[in-house]
């Protein structure tokens, strides 16, 4: 099995999906490509921009509108329900904010994995939507997210903690070390980033 390509301009989009690329090497490439604001976008929003480049050769940017965050920070305004939502910053002081007023509201709610990061989300989708949203909003739909019953979905770009959670499941006697070793591996080969072709291949 041939390892996997360098990041470039002539990739074809089955090895660009079967590479595993690092932040810092999808931020220089769109940059070389003319991407917008590459250096602030997150990776799930550099590969879509790439793959379309890619396949087109035709640059887009992205559709968020709280790229470039100006002025003073919310945190630094005194956080409170009715504050706006204009310049957040995912700190300590923030997400501390958040639990503690979704406790008040929510005794008895648990922290479910992966709500943080789809409260983001949410943040980032009703600001581009041009929704004005205060802090009261986002502590509203953290504890929508931690009573959902139903497992998230997968994350894509996840897929280092897709490949280990499915890995432990599957491989009933395997160790943590063991997972992460199948990973380092998988990573560097020109297949599927998932556990499923890391299983087909070692048959």
């Amino acid at each position: 099995m041939k390892n996997q390509p360098k990041l470039s301009k002539y990739l074809s989009i089955k090895q660009f999906d079967n590479g595993y690329w690092y932040a810092s090497d999808l931020k220089a490439f769109a940059k070389e490509i003319g991407i917008a604001k590459s250096a602030k976008l997150r990776k799930d929003e550099l590969e879509p921009l790439i793959k379309h480049y890619l396949k087109t050769g035709k640059v887009l940017s992205a559709q968020r509108k709280n790229i470039n965050k100006k002025g003073i920070k919310d945190c630094d305004r005194g956080l409170r329900l009715k504050l706006p939502v204009k310049h957040y910053t995912s700190n300590k002081e923030t997400k501390d904010f958040i639990e503690l007023e979704a406790l008040k509201i929510n005794p008895t709610f648990k922290r479910k994995s992966g709500a943080q990061y789809r409260l983001n989300r949410w943040r980032d989708e009703q600001i581009t939507k041009g929704n004005e949203i205060k802090y009261g909003d986002l502590v509203t739909e953290y504890i929508r997210l931690n009573l959902l019953e139903t497992p998230f979905e997968k994350i894509p770009t996840g897929r280092y903690i897709n490949f280990l959670a499915e890995y432990l499941s599957n491989e009933t006697k395997a160790s943590r070390k063991e997972a992460i070793a199948a990973w380092e591996k998988t990573k560097k080969l020109d297949i599927p980033k998932d556990y499923t072709s890391w299983k087909k291949r070692n048959r």
